[in-house]
């Protein structure tokens, strides 16, 4: 009976011991186990980029640039004609502030080649 006693506990403290986890067996007397430390992640970039429609009607082109984020975008308009000698035209920056939506136009004297809008933070 003191045999069966001394094996019972003998058993338990051993099942007791491996139930727990590394971490806290390795760890030397009266010291606690803290939680892992991540790294701090990089800030996402602002969003930034008015949106833009573009419409080619003929040799005239029209331009709605809308802002939806909180910095203001700097817009452009680039003409490119498809004649050579009809004159590309880059137009000035408009500032177009947050919630804010922008007109742009330009034309060609015949066809249209390409158009594209330029962006600046502000």
């Amino acid at each position: 009976m003191r045999l069966f006693r001394s094996l019972a506990s003998a058993t338990f403290a051993v099942v007791l011991v491996l139930s727990l986890p590394y971490e806290v067996m390795s760890l030397p007397y009266g010291a606690m186990p803290h939680g892992r430390v991540q790294p701090a992640k990089p800030p996402s970039p602002e969003p930034f980029g008015a949106q833009c429609r573009i419409r080619i009607t003929g040799s005239h082109v029209t331009a709605y640039c809308h802002n939806p984020y909180p910095r203001t975008d700097g817009v452009s308009l680039h003409v490119e004609c498809a004649r050579w000698w009809d004159l590309d035209t880059d137009g000035t920056r408009v500032d177009a502030w947050p919630a804010m939506t922008v007109r742009l136009t330009g034309r060609c004297w015949e066809e249209v080649r390409s158009v594209w809008i330029s962006h600046q933070k502000r």
